[in-house]
Protein backbone atom coordinates (compact mmCIF):
# COMPACT_ATOMS: atom_id res chain seq x y z
CA UNK A 1 0.00 0.00 0.00
CA UNK A 2 1.07 3.42 -0.77
CA UNK A 3 2.11 5.57 1.71
CA UNK A 4 1.48 9.67 1.86
CA UNK A 5 5.15 9.80 1.17
CA UNK A 6 5.50 7.50 -2.07
CA UNK A 7 6.88 9.20 -5.16
CA UNK A 8 4.99 9.35 -7.71
CA UNK A 9 5.82 9.13 -11.24
CA UNK A 10 3.62 10.48 -13.69
CA UNK A 11 4.60 10.08 -17.43
CA UNK A 12 1.72 12.29 -18.74
CA UNK A 13 2.70 15.08 -16.93
CA UNK A 14 6.68 14.75 -17.69
CA UNK A 15 8.99 17.87 -18.86
CA UNK A 16 9.50 16.56 -22.63
CA UNK A 17 13.58 14.61 -22.61
CA UNK A 18 14.90 17.91 -24.66
CA UNK A 19 13.86 20.19 -21.68
CA UNK A 20 15.82 17.52 -18.94
CA UNK A 21 18.27 17.17 -20.65
CA UNK A 22 18.88 20.93 -20.91
CA UNK A 23 18.27 21.41 -17.49
CA UNK A 24 20.82 18.50 -16.55
CA UNK A 25 23.66 20.24 -18.33
CA UNK A 26 22.72 23.66 -16.57
CA UNK A 27 23.31 21.75 -13.42
CA UNK A 28 26.52 19.93 -14.39
CA UNK A 29 27.58 23.19 -15.64
CA UNK A 30 30.80 22.90 -13.43
CA UNK A 31 31.95 19.46 -14.77
CA UNK A 32 31.92 20.71 -17.92
CA UNK A 33 34.52 23.14 -17.15
CA UNK A 34 36.27 20.50 -15.36
CA UNK A 35 36.11 18.29 -18.43
CA UNK A 36 37.34 21.47 -20.76
CA UNK A 37 40.06 21.79 -18.40
CA UNK A 38 40.97 18.23 -18.15
CA UNK A 39 40.89 17.90 -22.01
CA UNK A 40 43.61 20.98 -22.82
CA UNK A 41 45.59 20.02 -20.09
CA UNK A 42 45.64 16.14 -21.61
CA UNK A 43 46.33 17.12 -25.17
CA UNK A 44 49.15 19.39 -24.53
CA UNK A 45 50.55 17.73 -21.10
CA UNK A 46 53.46 15.95 -23.21
CA UNK A 47 53.53 17.85 -26.13
CA UNK A 48 56.66 20.00 -26.75
CA UNK A 49 55.12 23.09 -28.34
CA UNK A 50 51.91 22.79 -26.13
CA UNK A 51 49.57 25.02 -26.48
CA UNK A 52 51.62 26.64 -29.36
CA UNK A 53 51.08 23.56 -31.50
CA UNK A 54 47.02 24.61 -32.01
CA UNK A 55 47.97 28.15 -33.77
CA UNK A 56 50.65 26.65 -35.39
CA UNK A 57 48.89 23.35 -36.80
CA UNK A 58 46.53 25.94 -38.81
CA UNK A 59 49.81 27.53 -39.63
CA UNK A 60 51.04 25.04 -41.05
CA UNK A 61 48.21 24.07 -43.47
CA UNK A 62 47.77 27.55 -44.71
CA UNK A 63 52.12 27.54 -45.94
CA UNK A 64 51.00 24.00 -47.44
CA UNK A 65 47.68 25.35 -49.12
CA UNK A 66 49.84 28.52 -50.15
CA UNK A 67 53.07 26.71 -51.97
CA UNK A 68 50.52 24.49 -54.01
CA UNK A 69 47.76 26.53 -54.65
CA UNK A 70 48.71 30.00 -54.93
CA UNK A 71 48.96 29.92 -58.55
CA UNK A 72 46.37 27.86 -59.51
CA UNK A 73 44.34 30.61 -57.34
CA UNK A 74 46.41 33.84 -57.77
CA UNK A 75 43.80 36.23 -58.66
CA UNK A 76 42.33 35.61 -55.09
CA UNK A 77 43.62 38.87 -52.85
CA UNK A 78 45.66 37.39 -49.95
CA UNK A 79 45.43 34.53 -50.34
CA UNK A 80 47.37 33.25 -46.93
CA UNK A 81 44.84 35.07 -45.00
CA UNK A 82 41.79 33.79 -47.20
CA UNK A 83 43.05 30.13 -46.72
CA UNK A 84 43.66 30.47 -42.88
CA UNK A 85 40.39 32.26 -42.58
CA UNK A 86 38.70 29.54 -43.52
CA UNK A 87 40.90 26.46 -42.56
CA UNK A 88 40.56 27.79 -38.74
CA UNK A 89 36.67 27.36 -39.09
CA UNK A 90 36.43 24.30 -40.29
CA UNK A 91 39.30 22.58 -38.47
CA UNK A 92 36.98 23.65 -35.40
CA UNK A 93 33.87 22.02 -36.82
CA UNK A 94 35.80 19.10 -38.16
CA UNK A 95 38.02 18.21 -34.88
CA UNK A 96 34.99 19.02 -32.63
CA UNK A 97 32.55 17.13 -33.90
CA UNK A 98 35.32 14.30 -34.56
CA UNK A 99 35.97 14.24 -30.66
CA UNK A 100 31.93 14.33 -29.41
CA UNK A 101 32.02 10.96 -31.23
CA UNK A 102 35.04 9.27 -29.50
CA UNK A 103 34.13 11.11 -26.01
CA UNK A 104 31.01 9.65 -25.23
CA UNK A 105 32.82 6.38 -26.01
CA UNK A 106 35.61 7.03 -23.60
CA UNK A 107 33.07 8.54 -20.79
CA UNK A 108 31.62 4.77 -20.79
CA UNK A 109 33.26 3.77 -17.39
CA UNK A 110 32.12 7.09 -15.43
CA UNK A 111 28.24 6.38 -17.08
CA UNK A 112 28.54 3.04 -15.35
CA UNK A 113 29.24 4.42 -11.96
CA UNK A 114 27.46 7.83 -11.01
CA UNK A 115 24.41 9.91 -13.07
CA UNK A 116 26.10 12.05 -15.90
CA UNK A 117 24.17 13.43 -18.34
CA UNK A 118 25.57 12.02 -21.61
CA UNK A 119 25.16 15.33 -23.55
CA UNK A 120 27.91 16.74 -21.61
CA UNK A 121 30.92 15.27 -23.36
CA UNK A 122 29.25 16.95 -26.56
CA UNK A 123 29.39 20.35 -24.58
CA UNK A 124 32.53 20.04 -23.00
CA UNK A 125 33.85 18.99 -26.46
CA UNK A 126 32.61 22.46 -27.96
CA UNK A 127 33.84 24.32 -25.14
CA UNK A 128 37.91 22.64 -25.90
CA UNK A 129 37.10 23.70 -29.80
CA UNK A 130 36.42 27.31 -28.40
CA UNK A 131 39.49 27.31 -26.58
CA UNK A 132 41.62 25.98 -29.65
CA UNK A 133 39.51 28.44 -32.35
CA UNK A 134 40.48 31.02 -29.70
CA UNK A 135 44.07 30.33 -30.10
CA UNK A 136 43.83 30.02 -33.91
CA UNK A 137 43.26 33.53 -34.38
CA UNK A 138 46.59 34.67 -33.22
CA UNK A 139 48.10 33.05 -35.79
CA UNK A 140 45.25 34.75 -38.52
CA UNK A 141 44.77 38.18 -37.33
CA UNK A 142 49.04 38.02 -37.23
CA UNK A 143 49.02 37.23 -40.81
CA UNK A 144 46.86 39.59 -41.99
CA UNK A 145 48.75 42.04 -40.12
CA UNK A 146 52.10 40.70 -41.78
CA UNK A 147 50.47 40.65 -45.35
CA UNK A 148 48.74 44.05 -45.20
CA UNK A 149 45.39 42.86 -45.10
CA UNK A 150 42.84 45.57 -42.74
CA UNK A 151 41.83 44.42 -39.85
CA UNK A 152 38.89 46.74 -39.27
CA UNK A 153 36.05 47.28 -36.79
CA UNK A 154 33.84 44.54 -38.78
CA UNK A 155 36.20 41.58 -36.54
CA UNK A 156 33.54 42.55 -33.61
CA UNK A 157 30.99 40.51 -35.17
CA UNK A 158 33.02 37.54 -35.31
CA UNK A 159 31.34 36.52 -31.85
CA UNK A 160 28.14 36.04 -33.73
CA UNK A 161 29.72 33.70 -36.33
CA UNK A 162 31.41 32.17 -33.76
CA UNK A 163 28.19 31.47 -31.78
CA UNK A 164 26.36 29.77 -35.10
CA UNK A 165 29.75 27.62 -35.90
CA UNK A 166 29.15 26.31 -32.35
CA UNK A 167 25.86 25.45 -32.26
CA UNK A 168 26.19 24.06 -35.78
CA UNK A 169 28.62 22.01 -34.39
CA UNK A 170 27.54 21.02 -31.30
CA UNK A 171 24.12 19.66 -33.21
CA UNK A 172 26.28 17.85 -35.50
CA UNK A 173 28.05 16.79 -32.80
CA UNK A 174 25.45 15.40 -30.94
CA UNK A 175 23.68 13.72 -33.49
CA UNK A 176 27.07 11.73 -34.78
CA UNK A 177 27.37 10.60 -30.74
CA UNK A 178 24.42 9.15 -30.99
CA UNK A 179 24.76 7.30 -34.05
CA UNK A 180 27.95 6.19 -33.11
CA UNK A 181 27.14 4.72 -30.46
CA UNK A 182 24.84 2.25 -31.72
CA UNK A 183 26.91 1.71 -35.11
CA UNK A 184 30.95 2.14 -33.94
CA UNK A 185 31.55 2.17 -37.92
CA UNK A 186 30.36 5.82 -38.00
CA UNK A 187 33.47 7.21 -36.72
CA UNK A 188 34.91 5.89 -39.28
CA UNK A 189 32.93 6.67 -42.40
CA UNK A 190 32.31 10.44 -40.89
CA UNK A 191 37.13 10.79 -41.62
CA UNK A 192 35.26 9.94 -45.14
CA UNK A 193 32.39 12.28 -45.52
CA UNK A 194 34.61 14.84 -43.68
CA UNK A 195 37.23 14.67 -46.54
CA UNK A 196 34.63 15.24 -49.06
CA UNK A 197 32.47 18.04 -47.10
CA UNK A 198 36.20 20.03 -47.17
CA UNK A 199 36.52 19.66 -50.87
CA UNK A 200 33.16 20.49 -51.95
CA UNK A 201 33.12 23.92 -49.04
CA UNK A 202 35.06 26.87 -50.58
CA UNK A 203 37.72 26.57 -47.88
CA UNK A 204 41.17 26.70 -50.23
CA UNK A 205 39.57 28.04 -53.46
CA UNK A 206 36.99 31.06 -54.17
CA UNK A 207 33.50 30.70 -54.77
CA UNK A 208 34.13 32.54 -58.03
CA UNK A 209 36.44 29.15 -59.58
CA UNK A 210 33.12 27.49 -59.08
CA UNK A 211 30.87 26.79 -62.23
CA UNK A 212 27.79 28.99 -62.85
CA UNK A 213 25.60 25.42 -62.77
CA UNK A 214 27.07 24.53 -59.97
CA UNK A 215 27.44 27.20 -58.04
CA UNK A 216 24.04 27.22 -56.99
CA UNK A 217 24.47 23.90 -55.05
CA UNK A 218 26.38 25.65 -53.08
CA UNK A 219 23.55 26.66 -51.03
CA UNK A 220 22.66 23.54 -49.85
CA UNK A 221 26.13 23.43 -48.09
CA UNK A 222 25.42 24.67 -44.90
CA UNK A 223 29.38 24.81 -43.75
CA UNK A 224 29.19 27.54 -46.82
CA UNK A 225 27.47 29.46 -45.29
CA UNK A 226 29.09 29.36 -41.77
CA UNK A 227 32.05 29.92 -43.06
CA UNK A 228 31.19 33.18 -45.00
CA UNK A 229 29.71 34.58 -41.97
CA UNK A 230 32.93 33.84 -40.26
CA UNK A 231 35.26 34.80 -43.36
CA UNK A 232 33.34 38.20 -44.00
CA UNK A 233 34.15 40.09 -41.03
CA UNK A 234 37.83 39.29 -40.86
CA UNK A 235 39.21 38.82 -44.57
CA UNK A 236 36.80 41.04 -46.32
CA UNK A 237 36.45 43.62 -43.98
CA UNK A 238 32.89 43.70 -44.42
CA UNK A 239 29.31 42.67 -42.50
CA UNK A 240 26.94 40.30 -43.71
CA UNK A 241 24.11 41.17 -44.64
CA UNK A 242 20.47 40.70 -42.84
CA UNK A 243 19.63 37.81 -45.39
CA UNK A 244 23.08 35.80 -44.63
CA UNK A 245 22.80 36.55 -41.29
CA UNK A 246 19.21 34.92 -40.80
CA UNK A 247 20.11 31.76 -43.04
CA UNK A 248 23.40 31.80 -40.79
CA UNK A 249 20.91 31.87 -37.78
CA UNK A 250 18.32 28.95 -38.76
CA UNK A 251 20.80 26.70 -40.04
CA UNK A 252 22.32 26.54 -36.41
CA UNK A 253 19.21 26.39 -35.03
CA UNK A 254 17.91 23.29 -36.93
CA UNK A 255 21.05 21.74 -36.42
CA UNK A 256 21.05 22.68 -32.50
CA UNK A 257 17.55 21.83 -32.21
CA UNK A 258 17.27 18.84 -33.87
CA UNK A 259 20.51 17.16 -32.81
CA UNK A 260 19.56 17.85 -28.85
CA UNK A 261 16.15 15.90 -29.43
CA UNK A 262 17.47 13.21 -30.87
CA UNK A 263 20.22 12.85 -28.42
CA UNK A 264 17.88 13.00 -25.43
CA UNK A 265 15.39 10.37 -26.93
CA UNK A 266 18.14 8.18 -27.38
CA UNK A 267 20.38 8.86 -24.67
CA UNK A 268 18.65 6.50 -21.73
CA UNK A 269 19.76 3.66 -23.97
CA UNK A 270 23.77 4.73 -24.52
CA UNK A 271 24.80 2.59 -20.89
CA UNK A 272 24.17 -0.69 -22.68
CA UNK A 273 25.84 -0.42 -25.76
CA UNK A 274 28.92 1.68 -23.98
Amino acid sequence: MATQNSLIYDTASSRPRALVALADILRSRDLVLQLVRRDILTRYKRSVLGLAWTMLNPLGMMLIFTAVFSQLFGGTPAYPAYVLSGLVAWNFFAQTTTISMTQLVWGSALLHRIFVPKAVFAVSSIGTGLVNLGLSLVPLFGIMLLIGAPLRATVLFLPVAILFLAMFTLGVGLLLSMLAVFFPDVSEMYQIVLLAWFYLTPVIYPVDIVPEAFRQLLLLNPMYHLITLFRMPIYEAVLPSVEQIAIGAAIASVALLGGWVAFSKKADEFAYYV
